[in-house]
């Protein structure tokens, strides 16, 4: 935003110099016109003298006079060829502020979009965090349940001493482990005897 405003700002700059320019040039052409009837004046008032009047004198004004005015008429067209030039460059100048400003414009817009779409996919990926929390913790609440079943059999067994307070998943596996090579191991021994 800062930017457009910037650029905005450069173009206002610019269109007043340009407007002033052109006011400039209207006042140049305006002298030069002023020039041209004057020239053309001199020019008829010479043609409307008598051949009495054409003395060397007058003649040699009228010469001095009209070079002057050519002076100033050359002086005047080259004054009006720079401001034309420099109007040219203002308005190319113009063109460039007015293009950037619309890259600019633009740019935001893709901005804007971009961290809408952003915003989405943070939204997206709260959700299934929350999903994922919430599976996380139904997870450990039946896993809680499934090993507090395998010590409460593993330690019901006739002959097993009560487990400590806390036991580490390695103790539960290693008191399941024992269990089960003693019931292997009394299998056997039934097996050897021959008893059903």
């Amino acid at each position: 935003t800062g930017a457009i405003t910037s650029l905005q700002r450069q173009m206002e700059i610019k269109e007043s110099e340009l407007r002033k320019i052109r006011s400039e040039k209207e006042m140049v052409q305006k002298k030069l016109r002023a020039q041209e009837a004057q020239l053309q004046a001199v020019s008829n008032k010479f043609c409307s003298l008598t051949e009495e009047q054409k003395q060397e004198e007058m003649v040699v004004m009228m010469e001095k006079e009209n070079h002057s005015l050519h002076q100033v008429v050359k002086e005047q067209e080259s004054q009006l060829a720079e401001q034309n030039k420099l109007i040219s460059e203002l308005q190319d100048t113009i063109g460039q502020l007015r293009a950037e400003a619309v890259t600019t414009r633009l740019h935001l817009l893709e901005q804007k979009q971009a961290h809408k779409e952003i915003q989405s996919q943070v939204e997206e990926l709260q959700y299934k965090e929350l999903q994922a929390r919430v599976a996380l913790e139904r997870i450990t609440s039946k896993f809680e349940r499934y090993r507090s079943k395998i010590i409460q059999a593993t330690f019901s067994v006739e002959g097993s001493q009560h487990p400590p307070a806390e036991l580490t998943d390695d103790e539960v596996l290693e008191a399941m482990q024992k269990l089960i090579n003693e019931r292997t191991e009394f299998q056997h021994m039934l097996r050897h005897r021959g008893s059903k």
